[in-house]
């Protein structure tokens, strides 16, 4: 089952990727992997001639954790940082809808007027991936490229780029399912760095998603489908034959393909996210088997 939630987070849509984002660990800086014992012997070497000064090898080694420290000590510092921001980013555009809101007393004009701020902060997201790849989240980098991938996706390539839908009531559900969940998530993960997570944070990640996953997907779903007519009849970012690359690519079949994945992938990803829930808050012993 471990297998099969990874591979349905990477093929979901935004809603998807929130959620499985919000079953997985917090982010924690993690000590660079054990080397084998004639790899380490090479690194040693090379110290011990460059800057070491001839000093032994046990020092070296007695160096090594202190080396482990401080990378441990700056991947938390900026993870600390990068989870401030995102917090303080997505509490800015919840405070700027809900005035919004109170101001106009409609939702039409909301995207346009938030969407500076939520592609900003979503495209900042992207640093996410950047953390896997250098080790300071345990996260797979394909799954966390996937995720952030599919919400940038649905910001740039749907909202942004078909603007007659962006006064669609859907568009409003998914951006305040995404801005609860990342308000949520973020400050989740700064208090779990700061080894002081209150228990309604806690309570919050592992409750929330149970309205707002639904939410998210219901969002997304009715966006992508409001897009349809606008796509078919533009022929929007796709390739028709003839062409010299002699390839063709329909962008009216792919939303209908990524709307028909949510199917199957959605009860997976929320069951699995249930058993999270349940074995964080209650101590329940989930056991997964492998299809």
């Amino acid at each position: 089952m471990g297998r099969l939630t990874e591979a349905a987070a990477a093929a979901g849509g935004g809603g998807g990727a929130s959620a499985a984002r919000s079953a997985g660990p917090p982010p924690a800086p993690l000590p660079p992997a054990p080397t084998a014992p004639g790899c380490t012997a090479t690194m040693a070497s090379s110290e011990e001639d460059g800057s070491n000064g001839g000093a032994s090898e046990a020092g070296e080694e007695k160096e090594a954790p202190g080396r482990r420290r401080r990378l441990g000590l700056l991947a938390t510092v900026w993870l600390t940082f990068y989870n401030i921001a995102m917090t303080a980013g997505w509490l800015v555009l919840a405070i700027a809808m809900v005035r919004f809101y109170m101001e106009k007393g409609t939702h039409k004009g909301l995207y346009k007027s938030i969407q500076k701020t939520l592609k900003f902060f979503q495209t900042f997201a992207l640093l996410e991936i950047v953390h896997c790849l250098i080790g300071i989240v345990p996260t797979s980098v394909i799954v966390a490229g996937v995720q952030v991938s599919s919400r940038i996706f649905m910001v740039w390539l749907i909202t942004h780029s078909i603007k007659p839908i962006q006064n669609e009531e859907s568009v409003v559900l998914f951006l305040v399912a995404w801005t609860v969940t990342e308000i949520t998530r973020y400050s989740f993960y700064t208090f779990s760095l700061l080894d002081h997570l209150p228990y309604f944070i806690k309570w919050a990640r592992y409750n929330f998603f149970i309205i707002l996953y639904p939410v998210g997907v219901v969002g997304e779903l009715l966006t992508i489908y409001a897009a349809l007519p606008y796509v078919k009849k533009t022929g929007m970012f796709s390739i028709r034959l003839p062409n010299k690359y002699n390839v063709s690519f329909d962008y009216y079949y792919f939303l209908l393909i990524t709307m028909a994945s949510y199917i199957p992938l959605f009860p997976q990803l929320y069951f699995h996210m249930l058993r999270q829930r349940r074995k964080v808050l209650h101590g329940e012993v989930i056991v997964e088997k492998d299809d």
